[in-house]
């Protein structure tokens, strides 16, 4: 069985090896590529039966309608927020995404930048490379024996505690689902509205949903302990970005992002103007593992969905 025409939306053919591009040809008729603000989406739609979406694509109840052959949407990473699943699943269409397969590379991120802060690493390296073995001038902090939050205890959130549990942190989280096998190591369940008012250090891992959009609002922020370094290596949207840039000005904590490809221009240009807003590309993910796992089970999904066994269905 093969798909007649698959709309490729934002996934660019260097995002895959060619060995995973020649296994979607294997399972295709047709292939087209478009943007992911392209203005002919809902037009290429018309006749598709299969859909591969990059990260941060919206995919909505206007997209879906468009599509009257749609059998299958493919997310090309984790989050699917902006997919409308439920629509989705009332039109008798199949949604997957990739789950599990940056777990390592995400979690150990978050302690890189992290450690690249609290050590000042950026500016030891430049002033090496001036010439400059001087030691003087060098702020540190050390994780141990601080609060580390965590919100959003799932795969990568698990993972980010028990690194943080090796750190020596006091470590807390709140999460929807309490985790007793956490706990019993030592991490401890805290309200929200309450842990974040004593964190040292906060870091969010939940997935994009209606639930989870603007989680850490305007009251939230303003409760975020005076020197608290939050860092998210989630999507943006879980921050209310305005109340975000206020509470910046005061220049009491430092924010950390890598999901900057999905921000507008116009909030990236609100928070790079605070030097205690600093701002990564998405790399999280890309270790040379996770990047293979992640094309084989993006592949794999659309191979077992023809087969009549859906994979990693989220819908």
């Amino acid at each position: 069985m093969k798909f007649k025409k698959v709309l490729i939306v934002g996934i660019e053919e260097s995002k895959l090896e060619p060995f995973f591009w020649k296994r979607i040809d294997a399972i295709s008729e047709k292939k087209v590529y478009v943007p992911k603000d392209s203005s002919d989406i809902k037009k290429q739609l018309a006749d598709s039966d299969c859909a591969l979406l990059f990260l941060g694509t919206k995919f909505g109840r206007e997209e879906i309608d468009a599509a009257p052959h749609l059998k299958y949407i493919g997310m090309f990473g984790t989050g699917y927020g902006r997919i409308d699943t439920v629509h989705a699943k009332t039109k008798g269409i199949i949604v997957t995404n990739i789950p599990r397969y940056s777990t390592e590379g995400v979690a150990e991120f978050v302690f890189a930048i992290l450690l690249e802060h609290l050590r000042d690493l950026e500016k030891g390296k430049s002033q090496a490379r001036a010439g400059n073995y001087s030691e003087f001038g060098f702020g540190a902090a050390e994780i141990k024996g601080k609060v580390f939050g965590i919100l959003g205890l799932g795969r990568i959130g698990s993972r980010v505690a028990e690194l943080a549990l090796a750190f020596g942190a006091d470590v807390r989280y709140w999460s929807r689902n309490k985790k007793s096998e956490l706990e019993k190591k030592g991490i401890k369940y805290e309200n929200t509205d309450v842990l974040i008012t004593k964190c040292d250090f906060l870091s969010l891992h939940f997935a994009l949903t209606k639930d989870t959009e603007k989680f850490l609002n305007r009251e939230r922020i303003q409760k975020l302990k005076s020197g608290a370094i939050v860092i998210n290596t989630a999507p943006m949207e879980l921050i209310d970005i305005n109340a975000l840039e206020k509470r910046l000005g005061r220049w009491d904590i430092t924010f950390i992002l890598d999901h900057s490809d999905e921000m507008t221009a116009d909030d990236l240009k609100k928070l790079s103007k605070h030097k205690n807003c600093i701002i990564y590309p998405p790399g999280a993910y890309l270790t040379k593992e996770a990047t293979r796992a992640k094309q084989e089970i993006f592949v794999a999904n659309i191979e077992n969905f023809l087969k009549g066994v859906a994979t990693n269905k989220v819908n």
